[in-house]
């Protein structure tokens, strides 16, 4: 595995596949970026970042069966190796630390 330190967008596209499942292909991704975050999202930057996460080893791929809708295409569906999950659970924990340390929200969590 290469480097495995995420960027807000990888972890996104990331956790985005893993509740995606047997769905997490690329059109579909960028569906569900823009439903969950509001925000847009190009194609060319879902499918350039999903390439890279495999490039990490933090993703693995294989194409689907053809499909008459698609006109006998098939469609390469993602999903999260070991490594990934390891680096899901690393960013989780690491932001996770960094908010229990906020101050401002350390108190608040004291009162609720």
């Amino acid at each position: 595995m290469k480097d495995a330190r995420l960027g807000e967008f990888e972890e996104i596209i990331l956790l985005l596949v893993g509740i995606l499942e047997d769905k997490a292909y690329t059109l579909r991704i960028a569906e569900e970026f823009e439903t969950q975050t509001g925000k847009s999202v190009s194609i060319g930057a879902t499918h350039s970042t999903l390439d890279r996460l495999c490039k990490k080893g933090l993703l693995k791929s294989e194409l689907s069966e053809p499909t008459a809708v698609r006109g006998g295409r098939r469609k390469r569906i993602f999903s999260i190796s070991a490594s990934g999950e390891r680096a899901l659970l690393a960013s989780r924990d690491l932001r996770t630390s960094l908010w229990d340390q906020y101050p401002a929200f350390s108190k608040l969590s004291l009162n609720i």
